[in-house]
């Protein structure tokens, strides 16, 4: 099998330091590996909060992405799930303890264990991770997803984050016909809630920090539009919702939005904030609320999403950049002035 001593990636040398071009290690072929050529790697939020140690824990050098679309180009003698020219994609893991009962129920993003990230984290033999922003990678045949003929690769990148973050508490909270839904935020996952959320029939309503975005809201798919700015939209929009999604990093007044479910509706968090919040708990006793919490999906139901988004005609919306152009990316991530995703274009790197 192939033994990849070093491939081309961006990195960031240390905490809150600009990411630069260098190389990284990757590891021989395995029995059940396969080897993927990267084509484009999407800019996820949480890869600035890692990268600048917001959360904690860093490794570095970090090369970050976990939004990667490709194509196999080697295969382990015991591969069986892919073959050499498929169209493939990874996420934000690449491995987990395999034994436990959510393990077993294709759950692995709550691997009792710990999943393994796709980078910033340490595999079995205790070496570092290294993820999509990078030229290859070698992962495991049962962490890698089939990407559907009717979805671009550039578009369906950011789908293995932002698309399977949102998907998956929307399926879960059952949103569909009937069911009144809005999504806080109108960035990379936000503009993806949208879309999935109106593609499973629900009733969508936007709640943004300003109207400024408000037209493109509503050409995805969103009914309405409400400034979260302005006080009078928790006044009108009082007891409205079945289903609050929040996609926003930044902390909210909990109590406001909750004012806005029905008796039984649920806030659902899928954004991270790395501050601390508070909550009055008589914003969830009045009116038996939830406030709960996501986290993309396993497996199966990353397949189940992307087969979802082929049959729907749903890609993300983006922003193809080359690769010299990540630190300006981070940047305008930052200050929510990117319609809606950066995806590198990895042949640049």
């Amino acid at each position: 099998m192939t033994a990849l001593s070093a491939v081309a990636a961006y990195a960031a040398p240390s905490a809150k330091a600009p990411l630069e071009r260098t190389t990284v290690p990757r590891r021989e072929v395995g029995e059940h590996d396969i080897l993927i050529e990267i084509k484009y790697s999407g800019i996820c939020h949480s890869d600035i909060h890692q990268a600048q140690d917001g959360w904690g824990e860093g490794i570095y050098p970090m090369v970050p992405g976990h939004e990667i679309a490709g194509v196999v180009v080697e295969t382990g003698s015991g591969v069986t799930r892919h073959a050499l020219g498929d169209r493939v994609g990874v996420g934000c893991f690449v491995d987990s303890c395999r034994t436990c009962e959510y393990c077993k129920q294709g759950l692995e993003q709550y691997c009792v264990e710990g999943m393994t990230g796709t980078y910033n984290a340490l595999d079995r033999n205790g070496e570092p991770t290294y993820g999509g922003y990078s030229t290859h990678i070698v992962v495991d045949e049962n962490y890698v997803v089939r990407i559907p003929d009717a979805l671009a690769l550039d578009v369906a990148a950011p789908l293995l984050c932002a698309g399977i973050t949102t998907y998956s508490p929307l399926r879960h909270w059952r949103a569909g016909p009937g069911k009144k839904v809005a999504v806080v935020g109108m960035g990379g996952l936000g503009h993806m809630g949208v879309k999935i959320a109106r593609a499973l029939g629900a009733e969508v309503t936007v709640l943004s920090r300003t109207l400024a975005k408000k037209q493109q809201g509503i050409e995805l798919g969103a009914e309405r539009y409400y400034a979260t700015s302005d006080p009078k939209t928790f006044e009108d929009l009082a007891g409205t919702f079945d289903l609050i999604l929040s996609t926003v990093s930044a902390p909210l007044d909990f109590g406001a939005y909750l004012s806005l479910l029905k008796v039984d509706g649920a806030l659902v968090n899928v954004g991270a904030p790395e501050e601390p919040v508070s909550l009055n708990l008589f914003s969830v006793i009045a009116g038996r609320k939830t406030l709960a919490g996501s986290m993309i999906g396993g497996i199966p139901e990353t397949q189940e999403m992307l087969d979802f988004c082929a049959d729907h005609g749903i890609g993300a919306t983006i922003e193809l950049i080359r690769a010299e152009e990540i630190n300006e990316a981070y940047e305008r991530v930052a200050a929510g002035d990117v319609r809606y995703r950066c995806v590198i274009d990895a042949s640049t790197i």
